[in-house]
């Protein structure tokens, strides 16, 4: 049979009168893409448009989040708290509660192949969040809201146009102002260093050295009540690293000049790199057994002193395999874990992602920093770090380095840390 175009279109008005399509049909469609601080959010159901209402697995953003969930079967509630916020919703119901105050839904949660879905935007303005929704593109970003984070400034020499006292404190070296110290909770000063026989150095082949009037930073420090550690910086590549900690002579006497100068700050940060490089077997074996004992030894003289201990590492998924994560993370205060130089700048989400979840398999979250180079990120691409380091719960994060964080970079720092 032949229709002519004028046939088809009274044929398809005739059909669409007589069988209408659900109102929400062309809203279920349309695949929606869901970030939280330029991160994606994977879900397990996708998420639904409703009445012009995005919905979610409540599961699956909460934790997104690091809001903590409980869902109460026989009242077919969902109940959410961040330690500060206690929300309550329930399926077919209308009506949501924050902190006991009744509020009015849009769109009540819903089942779908058995997840429960909520409200998005309610669920998320309801934990401090900003939402913004790009219909053409069905992509809603969230913005979660500031959270406590321990940030740590690396303070290093700087040239005049990336001095790390100027960009810390906004002011010429040694005056002083408020300046930044209100994102900044600790300096690790990279002044020293050490030789194969395990004099601690000021002064030495790495370029760290500790400058004149280092006692006026200290003295700022104290002012703006900004802990200070001192940092202890050695690349392996020229085996200085791997000969000292053979030799246990030069570990003690190492470890003896380090905790006699930490009598002078708050406690001391090991930023040991470049260790394990192509080592596999016994012989990486060895080689993390005798970097475990030296930071169990240190670490033991330490703690008597009242003092912290930090270890600033390559990440679990670098080349560098001379780093037992688990062992160190039982001994170590904290560890920041160096997630970058993987070839790419901004560092690629997706290996950083992989860091951090491998550190924090065998060591708390609250133990672990998030190391972030600041020379290669931007101001946006720091905020997916940003991220990481809140959703994963960690303790914090840590600058390398202070006098190249831009005035965008710290405004991000504002916007995401309190």
């Amino acid at each position: 049979m032949r229709f002519f175009p004028a046939a088809l279109f009274i044929l398809a008005l005739f059909v669409c009168s007589i069988c209408p399509l659900p109102a929400f049909a062309g809203e279920q469609e349309r695949e929606i893409l869901v970030l939280i601080d330029d991160l994606p959010v994977i879900f397990d159901v996708r998420p639904v448009l409703r009445d012009g209402r995005t919905l979610v697995p409540f599961r699956a953003v909460a934790e997104a989040l690091d809001v903590r969930v409980y869902w109460d079967g026989a009242a077919r509630t969902v109940e959410a708290t961040d330690g500060e916020t206690r929300v309550v919703l329930q399926l077919g119901s209308r009506k949501a509660f924050i902190d006991g105050r009744a509020f009015s839904l849009d769109v009540p949660p819903l089942i779908l192949d058995g997840r429960t879905l909520i409200p998005l935007r309610f669920f998320s303005e309801a934990f401090n969040c900003h939402v913004s929704w790009d219909p053409i593109t069905s992509r809603v970003e969230i913005t979660s809201g500031p959270r406590k984070m321990t940030v740590v400034g690396f303070y290093a020499l700087g040239d005049s146009r990336t001095s790390s006292w100027t960009n810390l404190f906004r002011r010429a070296y040694p005056e002083t102002d408020t300046g930044n110290t209100d994102v900044v909770d600790e300096l690790a000063l990279g002044w020293y260093s050490f030789d194969e026989q395990g004099a601690l150095l000021t002064r030495s082949w790495t370029g760290w050295q500790r400058p004149s009037g280092w006692e006026n930073v200290l003295l700022a420090a104290q002012k703006y009540n900004l802990k200070t550690e001192m940092t202890i910086y050695i690349m392996d590549r020229y085996g200085t690293l791997s000969s000292l900690l053979a030799d246990q002579g030069a570990s003690a006497r190492l470890i003896g000049e380090i905790v006699e100068e930490a009598a002078l700050y708050g406690g001391v940060n090991l930023n040991f790199e470049e260790y394990g490089l192509a080592r596999a077997g016994e012989d990486l074996h060895v080689s993390r057994q005798r970097l475990t004992d030296f930071v169990r030894a240190l670490a033991a003289q330490l703690k008597a002193a009242h003092k912290s201990l930090t270890l600033t590492i390559h990440p679990p998924n670098s080349a560098y395999r001379g780093y037992d994560y688990g062992a160190l993370g039982e001994i170590a205060d904290r560890i920041i874990i160096m997630a970058y130089d993987y070839g790419l700048r901004p560092e690629p989400v997706s290996l950083v992602l992989q860091a951090v979840e491998m550190a924090a398999e065998v060591v708390p979250p609250q133990k672990l920093l998030l190391g972030i180079c600041v020379p290669y990120e931007t101001a946006e691409s720091i905020k997916a770090k940003l991220g990481i380091a809140k959703r994963y719960g960690l303790n914090g994060i840590a600058l390398w380095r202070l006098g190249l964080v831009t005035p965008e970079m710290w405004q991000a720092l504002r916007s995401h840390v309190r």
